[in-house]
């Protein structure tokens, strides 16, 4: 039985109740699970990564979302999940291959050049390569406001920062990509 596009009250009322508690995290699931892929996958770059860190994510939203107490956004609350599970396997990675974090970014860059896609020519493969340039939270950030078109009100809420400091994480990594994209 194929549940209709619901809003996040109604699905989460469902969840609680145990006789439709699959369904809704189905629904949940469907709603949410492509924009929080690309999230990952902009943050992690590989695909199978993406995967499993996404898999991560809805194993703590199913632990988690009975107790969820929609003082936010359903939405927000897994975005700040994604993040958080993008950020904690990135830093495994590093712990495991017991490099510097610039090695793991340098990693990332090869991986993006080695997609079989690849054009260096091209302005979307340039943003992609400038954007591993950036430190974590720009990068972070530039995912946020660009592709995701997030307002820094949530964006706030997501990565508990203030406004103000977003606004100049994201001009300063507008501007290094910029920089990046006239000088490669």
């Amino acid at each position: 039985m194929e549940l209709t596009p619901q809003t996040d009250s109604v699905l989460l009322t469902q969840f609680r109740e145990p006789a439709t508690k699959e369904r809704a995290f189905a629904a949940i699931v469907k709603k949410y699970q492509e924009k929080l892929y690309w999230h990952i996958r902009r943050m992690v770059v590989g695909h199978d990564d993406a995967d499993d860190v996404l898999q991560n994510v809805f194993i703590r939203m199913w632990k988690g979302l009975e107790n969820f107490r929609e003082d936010s956004q359903l939405y927000t609350w897994l975005y700040r999940i994604a993040t958080n599970e993008s950020l904690t396997y990135l830093e495994q990675q590093k712990k495991r291959s017991s490099v510097s974090i610039d090695s793991l970014e340098n990693g990332l860059e090869n991986r993006i050049r080695a997609d079989e896609h690849f054009d260096a020519n091209k302005l979307e493969w340039k943003l992609q390569l400038a954007m591993q340039q950036l430190p974590e939270k720009q990068r972070i950030v530039f995912n946020l406001r660009y592709y995701d078109e997030m307002p820094y009100e949530q964006m706030s809420k997501i990565l508990e920062t203030s406004e103000g400091a977003l606004k100049a994480s994201y001009h300063h990594a507008v501007k290094k990509i910029e920089d990046y994209i006239k000088n490669h």
